[in-house]
């Protein structure tokens, strides 16, 4: 797999994400604490592509790509079903994943130069991260903690009509734009008529 351009500035970044604001209510308290990028402005979220462009590199021709992108690809449910784990990250598994690895290969074909993850692996795993702490002894302590609050709670039902593109600088996360998915579908005398979001 190719490897990504690096952003001239570290702190430059983008990433696109689908926020999901129904996980909060049970995450919100676990990522303050032990998901870096919770405390840099960045809400629950399924990765949709990271590292992206850097924002410098982000073209009015690039975002339009990006609308019609998306706009071709249908809003989706999902649930998030189980708890998971990769080396020193917490995870909420969704269900299906097929939905979230197609917006990240559909981004990938039209931006080649940032390949999912940095080209780092293989496979494109969806997932909520709940902590990312990188000890495996600290995270089998946040796991079960995590739990026993999430007991009774999965899965998490969602619904994705929208992929949101958030830029970095000076340390902090921040939405520089929304993107929604599919068509709306309008009513006029009677008809249906597809219109543009």
């Amino acid at each position: 797999m190719a490897s990504t351009r690096r952003p001239r500035n570290a702190q430059d970044q983008a990433a696109l994400i689908v926020e999901v604001p129904a996980a909060e209510p049970l995450v919100a308290r676990f990522r303050a604490r032990f998901d870096p990028s919770a405390a840099a402005g960045v809400p629950a979220h399924v990765t949709v592509l990271y590292p992206f462009l850097s924002p410098s590199d982000l073209t009015a021709a690039g975002l339009r790509t990006l609308t019609r992108l998306f706009r071709d690809m249908a809003p989706f449910d999902a649930k998030l079903t189980r708890i998971r784990s990769f080396p020193g990250v917490l995870y909420l598994a969704p269900a299906p994943a097929r939905p979230f690895q197609r917006l990240t290969q559909l981004v990938n074909t039209c931006f080649p130069q940032t390949p999912p993850y940095g080209g780092r692996f293989a496979d494109i795993v969806p997932h909520l991260t709940v902590a990312d702490v990188g000890s495996s002894k600290v995270l089998a302590e946040i796991d079960a903690d995590f739990r026993a609050a999430a007991a009774g709670r999965l899965p998490i039902r969602v619904s994705i009509s929208t992929v949101a593109l958030f830029v970095r600088r000076d340390g902090r996360w921040r939405r520089r734009r929304v993107f929604r998915l599919g068509r709306a579908i309008v009513r006029r005398r009677g008809r249906r008529k597809s219109a543009e979001n």
